[in-house]
């Protein structure tokens, strides 16, 4: 599957987003937030350390499961408004590129540099892996 920018931005061009969509992608979005939260807030609070443990485990949690959305949506098995739903509103909610960037600046700023170089590394690294494995699992 290749990015396309014209298809990705094909219903905004041709004005066919309806509300009922957007509406759907935004109880995903609350629904996934809502779940990062608890998730998040259930790991950091099991550990002592100040490596952001919590936000880590969501962001690889959701990367997998977004290349298993990814691999069923590419076989057909389910519509692209359910593609919308899962990855773009629960998955887009459940993970967290801004509370990752504002943990690394303030490992940085605290300065926990190792912290902040290993969180960086292992959220991409681990992200981008079990993304790739969800999604050769489902392919």
């Amino acid at each position: 599957m290749r990015y396309n920018k014209e298809s990705q931005f094909a219903l905004l061009q041709e004005k066919k987003v309806s509300m009922k969509l957007v509406f759907v992608i935004g109880i995903g979005s609350f629904l996934g937030g809502v779940f990062r939260y608890l998730l998040s807030l259930l790991i950091q609070t099991k550990t002592t350390t100040n490596f952001p443990l919590g936000t880590l485990a969501v962001n690889i949690i959701g990367c997998f499961f977004i290349g298993i959305v990814l691999g069923i949506f590419e076989k057909g098995q389910i519509s692209h408004e359910w593609k919308l739903f899962l990855v773009t509103g629960l998955l887009g909610g459940f993970t967290t590129f801004s509370a990752f960037s504002g943990e690394t600046f303030m490992l940085f700023r605290e300065g926990y540099v190792g912290y902040a170089l290993l969180y960086i590394l292992a959220s991409i690294l681990l992200g981008l892996l079990a993304t790739y494995v969800a999604y050769l699992l489902i392919k």
